[in-house]
């Protein structure tokens, strides 16, 4: 029973306040000795509703021995301000990115003369601009282009080796 009451009063006694992070969370620390071992046992005291989300990864790190000391203050800000510099990155991609995207758009609506010849230089397009035109004048040669397979065929005594050609 002494036991038990000697270390309830350790817990709060011995106990020494390591940090508090931006949203109130506090940390501490106490050494103990457990079968003749000293470990030190980490916790929080969350400020408020107890929610784990809530905690740094740097406290996290801390507190699951990851980290031998406890994020400062000055790394925190730091850190903060990086995240938030890394933020301001993604948006801005996302912004360029839906600019790319809208003005490919534009592009293939109004279907410049250009982008018709860049495209028809690839046979192999499935485009709105050039299907569904098969003119008259193809020749077996293009035909044969368009409708070789860049599968082999053939098996058994019918395959011939060295005679498949990937597409070009």
């Amino acid at each position: 029973m002494s036991k038990l009451l000697s270390r309830l009063a350790g817990y709060f006694i011995s106990r020494t306040q390591v940090g508090v992070d931006k949203a109130g969370n506090r940390y501490f620390t106490r050494k103990e000795e457990i079968d003749g071992i000293l470990k030190e046992k980490r916790w929080v005291i969350f400020k408020g509703e107890e929610d784990s989300t809530s905690i740094p990864v740097e406290w996290i790190c801390w507190l699951n021995g990851q980290r031998k000391k406890a994020p400062t203050p000055e790394e925190m800000i730091e850190l903060d301000a990086k995240r938030e510099r890394v933020k301001q990155n993604v948006e801005l991609l996302k912004k360029k990115e839906e600019e790319r995207k809208s003005g490919a758009q534009f592009i293939s609506k109004v279907g410049s003369p250009d982008l018709k010849s860049f495209i028809q230089q690839f046979p192999d397009a499935s485009s709105d601009q050039n299907s569904g035109s098969k003119s008259a004048t193809d020749t077996a040669d293009d035909i044969n282009k368009r409708d070789r397979s860049s599968e082999p065929t053939g098996s058994g005594e019918s395959f011939k080796p060295g005679t498949w050609q990937p597409p070009t």
